[in-house]
């Protein structure tokens, strides 16, 4: 089956998450040009970096069946708050524990009806032949871009900064939406989100290289496979309160990825990265989404979609200032490095 490439260049929307890029990925999925991908690359785990010509049944395996990590988290019914299918509800076809990854959030965003919609993908996925990872992942956002009548796929996920180096390996060709902001409180909000408290947990009992993973271009599928190993028998929640994480450990956590992200997004030409900082969307709505459609591309420029999206942002008051002294000082140094580079005043 063939699909229409699109002419507009791919979009990567790269952030720490608990930033704001939720947000914009709903922004984005009003407007009638922009097939607006959430929550796709991080919710399939390691193996959707590994495969260097994968067929189409391992990509439905990829999309359908939960990693041994997003499994831990959700068979105990840990549901974050960007889940969109409707958990519970009455027709509802999936549990917590079995819950395809691509139903979690990317279907649901795009459809009203995601299970059928993942009814439709099995057989058209299954029958591709061998091809180049980017390919396959190019066919299916072009398929759905053709399904729903849009231009260009953007794609975000939340955390996906980490994984820079390797959105841009599969897509050379992709420009890049860095939405950040001020580390403290996007630290503060990390410190409630169950899949960064795991996060860091398993990266401090794993001992990882933060810089060495980051700037990783693919996955070997052996590590996949340790990785799959370990999280099968790993008890999450029993290592995440072992863990006993300060919001220093969040800082640190979000100072490196801003640090080491910024490597990978330096070498990009100017015209390529945009920087998108979550107080400014907040402040200056109309303004800043004005500049980032016309980054996506000047024919989407819009004037409905801008009415209906700048509606959206709303004012919030920081969450960090209402810390102890103390508190404030201790996350800022943690922070510091990733504040210093963004230039928000210490």
């Amino acid at each position: 089956m063939k699909t229409t490439p699109f002419k507009i260049a791919p979009i990567l929307i790269l952030s720490t998450g608990r930033c704001g890029s939720t947000m914009v990925s709903e922004m984005l999925s009003l407007h009638p040009g922009i097939l607006s991908v959430s929550e796709f690359f991080m919710v399939l785990g390691p193996q959707a970096f590994a495969w260097r010509n994968p067929s189409g049944e391992r990509m439905w395996r990829l999309y359908s069946r939960q990693s041994a990590a997003l499994h831990s988290m959700l068979k105990d019914g840990e549901v974050v708050d960007e889940n969109l299918y409707p958990l519970g509800q009455p027709g509802s076809r999936y549990e917590a524990g079995n819950l395809p990854p691509i139903l979690s959030v990317t279907l649901p965003h795009l459809s009203p009806t995601p299970d059928a919609l993942f009814d439709e993908l099995a057989p058209v996925i299954r029958s591709r032949p061998r091809a180049p990872l980017a390919e396959q992942y190019r066919f299916l956002f072009e398929y759905l871009g053709n399904k729903f009548g849009r231009k260009v796929w953007v794609e975000r996920s939340g955390g996906s900064l980490m994984h820079a180096a390797k959105l841009l390996a599969q897509f050379p060709d992709a420009r890049v939406v860095h939405v950040y902001r001020d580390g403290r409180d996007t630290a503060m909000s990390m410190s409630n989100h169950h899949n960064f408290r795991v996060l860091i947990a398993a990266m401090r009992q794993g001992k990882v290289d933060r810089r060495k993973l980051f700037l990783e271009t693919r996955k070997s599928p052996w590590k996949c496979w340790v990785h799959e190993m370990i999280f099968r028998l790993l008890d999450v929640r029993r290592m995440t309160d072992r863990a006993r994480l300060g919001l220093a450990d969040f800082g640190k956590l979000w100072s490196d990825m801003v640090v080491i992200g910024d490597e990978v997004l330096s070498k990009l030409p100017s015209d390529r990265l945009l920087n998108l900082k979550f107080e400014d969307l907040q402040s200056s709505p109309r303004e800043k989404l004005r500049e980032l459609i016309r980054f996506v591309d000047p024919s989407l420029d819009d004037e409905g979609w801008l009415d209906a999206a700048s509606a959206i942002p709303k004012p919030a008051r920081s969450k960090f200032l209402t810390l102890p002294e103390e508190d404030r000082a201790a996350l800022t140094r943690a922070c510091e490095p990733g504040l210093k580079l963004l230039g928000y005043p210490l």
